[in-house]
């Protein structure tokens, strides 16, 4: 080759050079930052398949570890670890909080450093948080705003609960200044993107996130237990004729476990050849007084735990207490039980054991107060929806369903409507929205500089 072609061709070559590395820093160098209280079960695994596209560079901001090592959650009143990996697979850090920090308390969960030098660090070009029911929350997206960079928002609250008249006019005032600073609103389900229209969010602003769990790993799970039911069945005093209903989450006042405890008492729901049993799942304030009330023939929380005693009101229904089980363990429950009912009243925003129970192919009765009654039961049928408190309604629809129970394909169908892809489109949508290049998904991600 002669030295003046050479000469002609070298700057092509260093442009291309250049531009290469130009674009590679401009996706290395430009990313999403997702703040969150601590890693929490039902989110990694939407974390972990963000990862996996390597579609959008992002890294997880916690305000703190709980959960990944045993601390004690007050409601379940006890402590406990999830069971599950929760800080493998995706990129994180841990920002400085306060001493003494509560994820459960407001103002106990402070942000104690500046983010916006730490925006500015790592060029981030949105930031994005899962609600405002702690002050860091509050913090970080005044922060983010000041400095310029767009704040989403995906939060659980809706339109079903009713506030206090005291509480409303402080309440929209609050709220209007926080939304005011958010750019963009993803949705877990119909009752949340109503609440935010409700307080003046654009449509064009609104974008679906549905609020989900890993339905693959849960359906595998019960897939894999289902031969061994009626051993589960057994261990746990289940009777093999048994119609089982299941009740999984904390024992408090906002789930109501009494109205499905009173609903089993109704005359209809009385069949000689299929007993009721109700499989009780968790732990909490009420466990003693829910005891009381029915013929326990299983608890896991007494050194005697096969119970054969006679209760003094014949037409307590009897009832199995497993415990508290973790995420590799409740995939037994829902083999074992015949529906899950969620009793709850409206401060249940979500319900997401409906979700996990419907993966596994478990069938549901829902409160019309629960924010995923619409979004997931109601479609499959309008039936198996009561409404709150109504423990004679919440009979009827327990023999709605016993009469005409839906398959196992038309509950996971519903429920994959609510699945990771979802949600992680979303994301990838709304990050590139603003002209940047999509990424070239078929190369790795590199995501270690952030």
């Amino acid at each position: 080759m002669e030295r003046k072609e050479l000469w002609l061709r070298l700057p092509s070559r260093v442009f291309r050079a250049v531009s290469a590395k130009i674009s590679n820093w401009f996706y290395l160098g430009r990313m999403l930052a997702i703040l969150s209280t601590h890693p929490i079960q039902y989110q990694v695994p939407l974390w972990q398949a963000l990862a996996k596209t390597g579609s959008v560079p992002f890294k997880v901001w916690y305000l703190t570890a709980h959960g990944t090592e045993p601390s004690y959650d007050r409601q379940f009143g006890k402590s406990f670890a999830w069971d599950l990996d929760v800080l493998s697979g995706y990129p994180h850090r841990f920002l400085k909080v306060n001493s003494g920090a509560d994820v459960s308390s407001f103002s106990k969960l402070r942000i104690v450093e500046r983010l916006t030098p730490l925006l500015r660090e790592k060029e981030v070009s949105a930031l994005w948080v899962q609600g405002w029911n702690v002050l860091a929350y509050w913090q970080a997206v005044w922060q983010a705003h000041a400095a310029g960079v767009p704040v989403w928002l995906r939060g659980e609250s809706n339109d079903l609960a009713i506030t206090a008249a005291w509480k409303k006019p402080l309440k929209q005032v609050l709220l209007r200044q926080f939304f005011g600073r958010v750019e963009k609103f993803l949705y877990i389900g119909e009752a949340n993107r109503r609440f935010y229209a409700n307080y003046g969010v654009r449509p064009e602003q609104l974008s679906p996130a549905p609020y989900c769990v890993d339905n693959e790993r849960l359906a595998s799970q019960a897939v894999g237990l289902r031969p061994g039911r009626k051993d589960i069945r057994r261990e746990w005093g289940i009777a093999n004729d048994a119609f089982c209903v299941l009740f999984a989450g904390k024992f408090i006042d906002k789930k109501r476990p009494f109205d499905l405890v009173n609903a089993l008492k109704d005359a209809r729901l009385a069949q000689p050849d299929r007993p009721l049993h109700i499989l009780f799942v968790g732990s909490g304030d009420l466990g003693q007084p829910l005891r009381r009330a029915c013929q326990v023939v299983f608890d896991a929380e007494t050194s005697n735990k096969t119970i054969n005693g006679v209760h003094e009101n014949a037409t307590a229904p009897r009832a199995t207490f497993a415990g508290f089980l973790n995420q590799k363990e409740i995939s037994r429950a829902y083999v074992a039980a015949d529906c899950l009912v969620l009793p709850s009243d409206a401060r249940e925003t979500w319900g997401l054991v409906v979700n996990e129970a419907m993966a596994s192919g478990l069938p549901c009765v829902v409160s019309d107060a629960c924010g995923c009654a619409e979004d997931l039961v109601a479609p499959i049928n309008s039936q198996l929806v009561y409404p709150l408190g109504d423990t004679s309604a919440l009979a009827g629809a327990l023999l709605e369903l016993i009469r005409r129970p839906p398959s196992i394909s038309a509950l996971r169908e519903q429920v994959n409507k609510f699945d990771l892809d979802v949600t992680v489109k979303t994301v990838n949508k709304l990050f590139h929205s603003s002209g940047r290049p999509v990424m070239d998904t078929t190369q790795p991600a590199v995501l270690t500089r952030y």
